[in-house]
């Protein structure tokens, strides 16, 4: 369906975002390793302050976007993304790049990216019709993993030939790219709901908490995106030393298996037209939830490959799928005057539970060895099926602080 002008100028600014971030994808660790020989811990520390840190300082944010027109805020989301990363190459030129700018660019730019995302969704629901949400969302994830599937390739070549800091440069500058489609849209934004009392920076996590719909699906999100991120790094080490795989077979696993993305993401608004929203959710919930278990269970050589790239690519089918339903759910199911404030503490609380994760598969993988941590994975991530919101659920009212 045609969902107008306004909308493909916003999915080109997202397209340009997205391959920009996906071609920079791990620039910034590479910066700190090739060009600063930072140690592993630094490495470490520079993921998991960006992370935190850019948490933190988006917390209170919800509630200030929530009281203002949300496309300014994009565009400024963006240009401080785009001034934290740009800032990198150029310091890097004069020589004077330190360990410590990483880390402030990292931190900003988490933080720019949660704000991001924060008006966006509003922003979204207020510039398509309900009837067209599903196939804004749908578009907008398959995007998203067709990035991710020749993105990185892309990046890896760009880091070969002309260095990480060059590399991150098209990052930051698909940046300043997306901030110029943004304001291109012509369409005027409606008056924001005006919060009365004073601000509570808490209340995106009641309004979650209280509604029984997003309630389940807020748990359901951390329980699976928690093991899936915590097999990201355990899966290169894996697949290189316990399976005596070659290098570029974790490239092309993780390329072949972003078109499952694709692939589930373009069935989803027809099976939601076809089924209904909630069907999607519980259906493409549980498919998408067992496959990690087969990776513990993949055997020496090229036949673990296949099996890892069956499960993988299996997961992004249905991940494809449900991730477009959820995010229209959400809209749904979201009063407008809490929608910023929602989708903040959401990514907030994603962005915050995901490095534990990944901390807790190093924990693991060196307790009781690869495969006992990609067990517990993929036990995790079943048991997230759990969580589904199989009862249906009406908004609740969450009332402002007095």
């Amino acid at each position: 369906m045609s969902l107008g002008r306004d909308f493909r100028r916003l999915w080109v600014a997202f397209t340009v975002s997205a391959f920009g971030s996906a071609v920079g994808l791990g620039a910034l660790p590479l910066v700190a390793v090739i060009v600063l020989d930072s140690s592993t811990l630094q490495v470490s520390m520079l993921a998991a302050l960006s992370a935190l840190a850019g948490a933190a300082i988006a917390l209170p944010m919800g509630d200030f976007i929530e009281q203002r027109r949300k496309r300014p805020v994009m565009i400024a989301a963006d240009l401080a993304r785009f001034a934290a990363l740009a800032s990198v190459p150029v310091a890097a030129a004069f020589g004077v790049l330190t360990f410590t700018q990483l880390c402030v660019a990292g931190v900003l730019q988490a933080a720019g990216t949660i704000a991001f995302q924060a008006a966006s969704g509003a922003h979204l629901k207020a510039l398509v019709p309900a009837a067209g949400r599903a196939e804004a969302n749908s578009r907008f994830e398959q995007t998203n993993w067709l990035s991710l599937s020749v993105g990185p390739v892309i990046g890896g070549g760009l880091v070969s030939l002309v260095g990480a800091t060059i590399t991150l440069a098209v990052d930051a500058v698909s940046f300043l790219g997306s901030a110029i489609g943004i304001r291109r849209i012509k369409q005027p934004e409606p008056e924001p709901v005006k919060r009365e009392g004073k601000v509570d920076i808490t209340a995106g996590w009641r309004y979650i908490l209280q509604h029984r719909g997003l309630r389940a699906l807020f748990w359901n999100s951390q329980l699976f995106g928690g093991p899936v991120m915590m097999t990201a790094p355990l899966l290169a080490v894996f697949m290189l030393r316990d399976l005596g795989l070659a290098a570029w077979s974790y490239g092309v696993m993780l390329g072949v298996s972003c078109i499952g993305g694709v692939i589930g993401a373009r069935m989803a608004p027809t099976l939601t037209r076809r089924y209904g929203l909630h069907w999607m959710l519980l259906v493409f919930g549980v498919l998408r939830a067992p496959w990690l278990l087969l990776f513990p269970l993949a055997p020496h050589g090229m036949g673990g490959f296949v099996v890892l790239t069956v499960a993988e690519t299996a997961l992004l089918v249905g991940a494809g799928a449900f991730n477009p339903s959820f995010a229209t759910y959400r809209m749904e199911q979201t009063e407008d005057g809490f929608m910023s404030r929602v989708v903040g503490s959401w990514s907030i609380s994603s962005r915050c539970v995901q490095p534990a994760f990944i901390a807790l598969g190093g924990v693991l993988a060196t307790a009781i060895g690869m495969r006992g941590a990609l067990w517990v994975a993929g036990i995790s991530c079943t048991l997230s099926a759990v969580l589904l919101p199989w009862r249906s659920a009406k908004p609740a009212v969450v009332p402002e602080p007095a």
